[in-house]
């Protein structure tokens, strides 16, 4: 599709005039969306033209004023390359704006949210938006789960289904989003079918292209922030280790209290050290130097200030069992294709027992795994020699941007941009001005829809607080998960 756009934008794609694939159809009146004479002409709803999609049910419909929300299930096959093997219900939302507008298609990487919110670059190009919940997280997890079948290339042939199937309804051009493990699904989604969107935003992705050497991130804790923030940070987090005997008390007695167990990374003590070695990476992944005066000083902190610092910044639960259990398939794809960060900590020697454990850790051991070296290779070749019309962006002071992706030559109308001071929640809006403007500019222009009358390029959607709320995979999740 993309490789059939001229540079100049057709007066019909303009004018936001409907396909030969399908008329448009707008959000019902009460919704209060205007009609479009196409709109008037053509009486079927949206929901049962959605509906009427081979494998697509309805889960349910949720009000918001200006749009149509859609909770679905959508049939796929268990494996892509033997469709006859068994299928599985995998859940999609839908929020519908009007058929003469382009789409977004987002996925988080995880789960789903079933209630509506709207990507940037939705509101960017003032779109459709479709979610997809990623394989295996449930409940879109095929029963019984054969875990062989959770790699990128079976992911991106979910979404290459669910696009197929709904570019008849939705005829004009798509573009595909995704912040942190998001972002890394929507590049992949491009490596394998490259001719599906019209163009990529990949919000903060990482790119470990060879799992075992992550010196890069051992370079950016060195540097970011203040040397003054790094050492308050620093010395928090070795405090919790010299202080692990009463520490470790009272999170044992919290556990007991709360029924949590340590099965699957084998003990209390290797949680423990687990959440501490997180503490720093999390404040710079969700916070930033402004926060810094929140932290305790170590040397007077009280056992409870640590205890509880530590608890806001890492969290206490993540490594038990029950904390690990939703992000199984997240810790498998790590451990087999994505690859997990390691960085030495050298201001903790002599008091960690574990250092940073890997992936495979955090997985039930019933559960088989082999890790692929060449998966991220091939990713980042392919990258490098062929990203086109794909928009990545980083945040300055977010460790996972330690390791970016790079565009070489031949790539087209592709770019890498950072944001100054950000942290995992970077986007369009926290760049530069100069980016920010372009960014924003092709963003329109892959959609093939006008850009503002101003000078500068801006997005066609006024800012709602409440459906324009970031990812909550991106703005809140738990450190050295993207």
């Amino acid at each position: 599709m993309r490789k059939a756009l001229t540079g100049i934008l057709s007066l019909a794609v303009l004018m936001g005039t409907v396909g030969a694939t399908g008329a448009a159809t707008a959000a019902e009146p009460d919704a209060g969306l205007a009609s479009t004479a196409a709109d008037r002409a053509d009486s079927t709803d949206i929901k049962d033209r959605i509906l009427a999609i081979p494998g697509m049910s309805l889960i349910e419909e949720k009000p918001y004023a200006g749009y149509r929300f859609f909770v679905l299930n959508y049939t796929q096959p268990v494996d892509h390359r033997r469709p006859s093997a068994g299928t599985f219900q995998q859940r999609i939302t839908v929020l519908h704006k009007d058929t003469a507008r382009p789409t977004v298609f987002h996925t988080s990487g995880y789960g789903l949210s079933t209630n509506p919110s709207r990507r940037e670059p939705t509101r960017i190009v003032d779109g459709n938006q479709v979610s997809m919940e990623y394989r295996f997280f449930t409940p879109s997890r095929p029963q019984p789960a054969d875990w062989s079948k959770l790699n990128i290339w079976q992911a991106a042939s979910d979404q290459h289904r669910i696009f197929t199937a709904l570019k008849a309804v939705y005829s004009k051009n798509w573009l595909s989003t995704g912040g942190s493990k998001g972002g890394m699904t929507a590049t992949y989604y491009e490596r394998f079918y490259p001719r599906d969107m019209d163009g990529v935003v990949a919000y903060v992705a990482p790119n470990d292209v060879v799992n075992k050497e992550d010196s890069a991130y051992d370079r950016f804790f060195e540097k970011v922030g203040t040397k003054e923030c790094r050492d308050r940070l620093n010395g928090l987090q070795r405090e919790a280790l010299v202080r692990r005997a009463p520490l470790q008390k009272k999170y044992k007695e919290w556990a007991e209290t709360e029924g949590m167990t340590f099965n699957t990374v084998g003990s209390l003590d290797k949680a423990y050290e687990a959440v501490v070695l997180d503490f720093v990476w999390g404040f710079w992944q969700y916070y930033g130097e402004a926060d810094c005066a929140n932290i305790p000083d170590a040397a007077t902190a009280t056992d409870d200030a640590v205890y509880e610092t530590i608890d806001a910044y890492s969290g206490w639960s993540f490594y038990t069992d029950q904390g690990l259990e939703p992000y199984t398939p997240y810790y498998y794809q790590a451990a087999t294709e994505l690859g997990s960060p390691s960085i030495k900590l050298p201001h903790l020697d002599g008091l960690t027992r574990y250092g940073y454990q890997p992936a495979r850790s955090f997985v039930p051991r019933d559960i088989p795994m082999t890790f692929k070296p060449w998966a991220m290779r091939d990713v980042d070749d392919w990258v490098r020699k062929n990203a086109d019309r794909m928009l990545f962006v980083y945040g300055g002071n977010d460790p996972w941007g330690a390791e970016p992706f790079h565009l070489g030559k031949g790539v087209r109308d592709s770019y890498v941009y950072t944001a100054p001071g950000a942290n995992h929640g970077a986007n369009v809006a926290g760049l530069t001005d100069a980016e920010r403007e372009k960014a924003t500019a092709r963003i329109l222009a892959w959609a093939g829809v006008e850009a503002p009358a101003a000078a500068a390029a801006q997005p066609l959607a006024r800012f709602d607080a409440k459906l324009d709320t970031q990812d909550p995979e991106v703005t809140r999740q738990h450190a050295r998960r993207p």
